[in-house]
Order: structure tokens, then sequence, then C-alpha cells
């Protein structure tokens, strides 16, 4: 198949108002599930699969994959297409809808996809609910995106994204991705990155909502010193209490000072 073509049995045109740019290079596919690497037993769940790009090769590779659509118009010849391949478990919903949990009855599965930038911040924050029944997840989103979420501290990027996903999940950015891989191109580069959700005592945090409620106030606005960013949730006197100066901002801190002062910080 030329890889610049339609996939035969896919009629539709990428609907721009799903934000859908299909993956078509084989060589980006082929670096995608090299990086994904499938074991036998692996329960794999691919979040939009489009026209089948990753799917079809990931079912040559793994024989058996669970994927998510929304777009209604994809699912017959995404079913038609992978009888040739395959295994093809089709579910058809919004993502953001699944009980990822309740998928994994209890064996972890593994996330792969190229997500759609318009939601690509939902969903992560969504299979970050469903930590503790994910192994790892492999996707491609907007650079911009990757950069921020594998940002260290002190960084001009690094911000709420950063905090929350290290925090709850060891964030590796693997390659970038040009937009000539995609039909039709976007107008930014992507990239694939790697989150392996970290155990939960590894983790460390006490009150996940408290933590949340410390990081979304601390970047807030970002100008301002932690002893005014933070005033609804704690004093000056216990950001002090954590080891942590009340005059710095929220982009010095690390990951690990987050959590003592959410663990810390006693509510207001």
């Amino acid at each position: 198949m030329n890889t610049h073509s339609r996939p035969p049995g896919f009629s539709e045109p990428a609907k721009k108002s799903l934000g859908q740019h299909f993956l078509h290079e084989r060589g980006v596919v082929e670096k995608i599930i090299l990086a994904v690497n499938p074991k036998p037993g692996d329960r794999i769940v691919e979040i939009g699969p489009g026209q089948g790009a990753m799917t079809f090769p990931m079912l040559d590779r793994h024989g058996s994959l669970t994927a998510i659509e929304f777009d209604r118009d994809l699912l017959a010849p995404l079913t038609e297409a992978a009888r040739n391949h395959g295994e093809l478990t089709l579910i058809h919903a919004n993502v953001l809808d699944v009980d990822f949990t309740a998928l994994a009855a209890g064996t972890p599965i593994r996330l792969v996809g190229n997500l759609p930038y318009n939601l690509s911040s939902p969903i992560l924050f969504h299979a970050l609910a469903h930590a503790t029944s994910i192994h790892d997840m492999v996707f491609m989103l907007q650079k911009e995106v990757v950069d921020r979420m594998a940002a260290a501290p002190g960084s001009k990027v690094y911000g709420r994204l950063s905090v929350m996903l290290q925090a709850w999940c060891k964030v590796t950015s693997l390659f970038v991705v040009g937009p000539g891989a995609f039909r039709p191109p976007p107008k930014v580069d992507s990239a694939v990155v790697r989150l392996v959700p970290r155990a939960k005592d590894e983790v460390g945090i006490d009150d996940p909502a408290r933590f949340a409620d410390i990081v979304r106030d601390a970047f807030g606005q970002r100008r301002k010193t932690l002893r005014n960013a933070l005033s609804r949730l704690c004093d000056e006197d216990a950001i002090r209490a954590a080891g942590i100066d009340p005059q710095i901002r929220a982009e010095q801190l690390a990951v690990a000072d987050f959590i003592r002062l959410a663990n810390q910080s006693p509510p207001a």
C-alpha cells in the first residue's frame, strides 16, 4: 500500500471537527511499535485507531488488540480490514467515558495512541485517574505538550501538567515526528512519549485531591510567590514547615517538594 494514499475501505477524509490527523508514515509506525515492544500476554488498548496505521501493524505483531474509536464512520472499515491481520475488539465510545479500570478487569493494560491535540490533556488526566490499572502508555501528541510533560523544574514550560504527570508516572520523551507523517499534515511537530505509572508507595501522596489543588493554585498565576499563590490553601508557616521558601515561585519547586508541601500543610 502506498503510504501516502487513503487505505482501501476508508472513504472518509479526516474530520477537522474531531481533530483528526491520520498517521501514514510507515517508518514512524515501526518506531512506535518498537517503543511499545508488545510481549505475549500483553493487553494492548489503542486510543483512536483512525484508519488503522498503527492498528494493523500492531495486530500483525501481537495478534490481538482492543481499540477505542469515537468516529462511527471508521468502525466498519476497521472491522473489515482487521480480518487480515488479527483479532480486533472495537469499542465505540468517547475515550473520556471509558472506565480503564473496568476494562483492565484486574490485568493492567497498555495504552497506545495518536491522541487528538484538542483532547490530549483531558485524556492524560483521565488515564491518571486509572493509573493503578495501567502498565504503561505510549502516546503521540503535539511536541509542545510532550515538552511540557517531561519538563524539569526551572524550565519555561515546567508547569501543572509537568508536576501532575511526573508525580504519578515516569515520563520519557522518545522522538519527534514531523507534520509530513500525517494526512492532513498538522501545522506543528509531534512527539512520542512513554509514561510508566509509579507504584502507589513510590508516589507517596497522602491526599490526591489536595495535591492537585496545591499544584493548580501554585501555577495559577506563575509570577506570584508561593506565599501569595497558595494563600487560599496554606499559610506561610505551613510552607516553611515543608522546608520550602515562601518567596520562591512554583516553577522552582521539584515534584517531591510539591508532594511534601501537600502532605504536610494542613487544610486552611
